[in-house]
């Protein structure tokens, strides 16, 4: 949120210990990084959903059994069998890698609690973790909810993310498990394939951000739909990513709010312009839409294709050295796009 702006008062009419109070109070107002409000409060508070989510924000490792050698199968048959994971990212590689995802119950509703992942290359091989995942909120405060966010019958309020390292390219078994309300702990499975790293990588932290050209207003003949398919379209447009990357800090977002093909996609878009809101003042963010045309069977744009992206959506973030600074895929809540945008400031 914008920081109210410094008054200047005159010390001739103040006492001493008040203007260095005054100073004080200032400078802890102004002085820092601008901070949004707790994301959680943009969580319907019906029905406990917002406490849940609040619970699942700080899953506590200690509250999940350890691995300490057990199968993952093993491990499993401890846990009480019941929802379905939503995977919600889908490019994994050899090294650190974030899992994103959704926890579903049979009835279709999502799940919130405090969950962990659990890995193995299959589930009668030892397993690790437990992999904290603590639950990122998806929604933006009302003003920055586009028409698809606001008329979605079903919105998830959160999106996991567990931070897991793979040592070996394969296919791996996974296993979440959920704390419920009465403290028992319920599971799901899923399965994800590690790739190593090819010829041709996405751009990776710590690496110069290719200088490729993104869609803006101008380039679009003053039609913002052929470039947005948000509903309102954003204001994110206004600049070329060739033409200010290495000058400023930039958050490029590939995304696509109306053609998103998962459920847990989140309202992405949406978070990135209230971060705007907060940081526009001292980065450039760019939404660059993903389908040639605003149509899936055209195929990607261009600068999708020269970041070597097959999915989306992903934010870069780059500080103004043109280095990665931060890279997401897959859905990501308003924590997670935040310290993002941070590394690059």
């Amino acid at each position: 949120m914008p920081v109210s702006p410094r008054v200047d008062y005159p010390c001739a009419f103040m006492r001493r210990a008040l203007v260095l109070a005054l100073a004080l109070f200032l400078a802890a107002a102004c002085g820092g990084s601008k901070a949004s409000s707790d994301p959680v409060q943009s969580v319907p508070d019906d029905n406990g959903v917002r406490a849940a989510v609040q619970n699942a924000s700080a899953p506590a490792k200690g509250e999940f059994p350890s691995a300490a050698g057990k199968s993952l199968e093993q491990l499993a048959n401890t846990i009480k069998a019941g929802p379905q994971l939503a995977m919600a990212s889908s490019v994994f590689t050899v090294g650190q890698n974030r899992i994103a995802f959704g926890v579903i119950a049979n009835d279709g509703v999502p799940v919130y609690g405090q969950t962990a992942l659990y890995v193995a290359p299959s589930p009668d091989k030892p397993a690790e973790g437990p992999f904290t995942a603590p639950a990122d909120v998806l929604l933006t405060e009302k003003r920055y909810r586009s028409k698809q966010a606001a008329l979605t019958s079903d919105p998830f309020y959160a999106v996991y993310g567990a931070h897991v390292p793979f040592s070996k390219s394969g296919r791996y078994a996974v296993l979440s498990a959920t704390k419920t309300s009465g403290g028992a702990l319920t599971g799901a499975t899923a399965t994800v394939d590690v790739v190593a790293k090819s010829a041709d990588p996405i751009p990776e932290v710590g690496t110069k951000a290719p200088k490729v050209h993104t869609d803006t207003l101008a380039s679009a003949k003053g039609d913002v739909t052929k470039i947005d398919t948000r509903q309102p379209p954003s204001d994110m447009h206004a600049v070329d990513f060739a033409d200010v990357v290495g000058k400023k800090p930039v958050a490029l977002l590939f995304s696509t709010p109306q053609l998103c093909q998962s459920r847990v996609c989140g309202p992405v878009t949406d978070i990135a312009l209230q971060m705007k809101s907060s940081y526009g003042d001292r980065m450039d963010f760019i939404h660059q839409e993903v389908y040639v045309d605003n149509n899936a069977q055209k195929g990607l744009r261009k600068p999708l294709l020269e970041f070597h992206l097959q999915t989306e959506p992903w934010l870069f973030v780059v500080n103004k050295q043109g280095i990665i600074t931060a890279r997401l895929e897959g859905s990501i809540g308003v924590r997670a796009f935040e310290n993002a945008v941070k590394t690059g400031l």
